[in-house]
């Protein structure tokens, strides 16, 4: 995913930068950038990777040497960033966050007119945050430029863009990642995540629209382009990437996933399913199951515990069989909590399903007698083309999708994918008990797509359900 915090401000920024950035540590584990406008009217730049430690541990000398008035920022889950840019638009910090699926068409497009080169990273990829310069130079101005992008790429893409004078912020075409506007006393900031700014003395102004573009300097906020009509918000936000604290068009995560436990609970009334305790898989599960055990009356416990003191979030390798593997060691049990009992695990999806498979074996190895399993979200069904939420390089990674194939063949219709999305088919209901036998629980119930969109409380159609249904 990623995230970035910018600050326009009368005064020194930098500190405020520091901390903004820091609390977006949970979007990406791979790089953290910093840039700023410095007293003499240059940009700096610190890039740091933070696969190992905290982004906090990697910037903590830099931002000491780091002052200016002007300043953006980022955690990536991917390329270097901000990216430092001399064009004929002028000098220019940039950080972005999205993901362009058509980047290969694109970067041809440019190459063949006359464009010179792209930078490559290691491994051969190209920067996408370079390609959005490309794009933005090919237009007269950035705002222009920032228009273009909207209408050109596919995915998605939110940046913001620090000249010498302000600071261009602009939410991708359907708004499927915030941007939220903090105001206190001499300083404006633009984030992804609104409890960034909490604890250093800004208040919510304004979050931008889809396709909103603004021009922000520490005496103002300018609307360069008027929000779009259409919204498309991840909704994975609050089931999964959402820290616990942030709001997103004005609903809580926390609040959303104790809503969300609260419809699963309801789902499970009717049958004669009573688990001793209902728990969470932290750190994202434990508020869906808070909901189901206010719900239900089941009490809620913590069957074991992650040890974060060496295991944060940002410690997350790309390759699948290490992170398996840390997911694993950062789980302790309580055996007192385990030992005999029939306990309701709730997780916030199932993407590949070997994570928890193992924690539900480690479960009864622990000496569970039955593990019922509720994931907050219904099947993931197709790879995001958005936000790049799975890290699988095929949708064949995907559990729900391995298990259609088993019973269709390799060439399933979108006809027949829809029957296997619809919680009320029978198709549905064999996929499930595939999925639950394979993966060893005692019971599954996915959440139901209508009841998860509702736990939001906002209107359907301004929810992205692509993973889970395959709409646009």
């Amino acid at each position: 995913m990623g995230g970035f915090f910018g600050v326009a401000s009368k005064s020194d920024c930098s500190l405020d930068l520091f901390f903004g950035v820091d609390y977006h540590s949970h979007l990406g584990t791979r790089r953290g950038g910093l840039a700023v406008l410095n007293n003499e009217g240059t940009f700096e730049r610190a890039i740091h990777n933070i696969s190992n430690s905290p982004f906090r541990t990697k910037f903590d000398s830099d931002i000491g040497e780091m002052h200016g008035k002007l300043g953006i920022g980022c955690i990536s889950d991917y390329e270097a960033q901000p990216l430092l840019v001399n064009s004929k638009l002028g000098s220019f910090a940039i950080t972005t966050v999205g993901i362009v699926t058509n980047k290969d068409e694109l970067v041809k497009e440019i190459l063949d007119g006359g464009y010179s080169h792209f930078l490559e990273m290691s491994g051969g990829e190209i920067n996408q945050t370079e390609l959005i310069v490309a794009l933005i130079n090919q237009k007269s101005s950035i705002p222009e430029g920032i228009k273009f992008v909207q209408d050109k790429i596919k995915g998605s893409m939110s940046m913001l863009i620090m000249t010498k004078e302000g600071i261009y912020g602009a939410r991708d075409k359907l708004g499927r990642t915030p941007i939220i506007i903090g105001k206190k006393e001499g300083s404006f900031c633009l984030s992804f995540e609104s409890h960034a700014f909490l604890n250093l003395g800004y208040k919510t102004t304004k979050e931008l629209g889809p396709a909103e573009i603004v021009f922000v300097t520490a005496d103002e906020v300018k609307t360069i382009q008027e929000p779009g009509k259409e919204m498309k918000i991840c909704t994975f936000l609050w089931i999964y990437y959402g820290y616990p604290t942030a709001c997103y068009e004005g609903v809580n995560v926390e609040q959303a996933r104790y809503n969300c436990g609260a419809y699963l609970a309801k789902r499970d009334a009717a049958a004669n399913i009573k688990p001793d305790c209902v728990a969470g898989v932290p750190d994202s599960g434990t508020a869906h199951a808070i909901g189901y055990a206010n719900q239900s009356g089941i009490p809620f416990t913590r069957p074991f515990i992650k040890y974060t003191p060496t295991w944060p979030r940002s410690f997350m390798p790309t390759n699948q069989e290490q992170r398996n593997l840390i997911a694993h060691m950062k789980l302790i049990p309580v055996q007192e909590l385990i030992t005999g009992k029939s306990i309701l695990l709730i997780d916030d999806s199932i993407v590949r399903g070997t994570q928890l498979r193992e924690t539900t074996d480690f479960l009864y190895e622990s000496g569970a007698k039955e593990v019922h399993v509720r994931p907050a979200c219904p099947p993931i069904m197709f790879g995001c083309k958005y936000l790049n939420f799975s890290r699988s390089k095929s949708e064949m990674d995907l559990i729900a999708r391995r298990v259609v194939r088993q019973f269709e063949g390799e060439n399933v219709s979108e006809e027949v994918l829809k029957e296997y999305c619809d919680p009320d088919n029978p198709k549905y209901e064999k996929m499930i008990e595939a999925i639950r036998t394979q993966l060893h629980f005692t019971t599954l119930r996915y959440h139901r797509l209508d009841d998860m969109l509702d736990s939001t409380g906002l209107e359907h159609c301004k929810l992205c359900t692509y993973c889970w249904n395959g709409q646009e």
